[in-house]
């Protein structure tokens, strides 16, 4: 791994952990209120504030899984080089589609 995707991989796992205490918050607050999907999604639709904590968790966690999951093909794959590299730029495209579908259903 460069020092750059170590980095970057250490910065985006830094900037996860206040977003990840504010997930499992909201987490805990509705099944502690009872609250149907339904009604969550009925308070979520719409806002911008939501998109935006959910967008940029999104692509946190892309960034972060693509660097990870390049690290262990390296370690238990024969890829090297270029392969490895689109190995992790698909791996985070995937992950990045899959969570703003999953932002734009909720909040959309």
């Amino acid at each position: 791994m460069t020092l750059r995707l170590y980095l970057l991989q250490r910065v985006t796992a830094a900037l996860m952990v206040p977003l990840i205490a504010a997930h499992l918050a909201v987490i805990i607050y509705a099944s502690h209120s009872g609250l149907s999907a339904a009604e969550i999604l009925g308070r979520t639709r719409g806002s911008v504030g939501w998109a935006a904590f959910y967008g940029l968790f999104v692509l946190l966690v892309s960034v972060h899984g693509a660097i990870g999951v390049r690290s262990v093909a390296a370690d238990w794959t024969p890829l090297r080089g270029r392969a490895l590299g689109a190995l992790m730029w698909v791996f985070g495209l995937l992950l990045f589609l899959l969570g703003a579908r999953a932002v734009h259903a909720v909040i959309g």
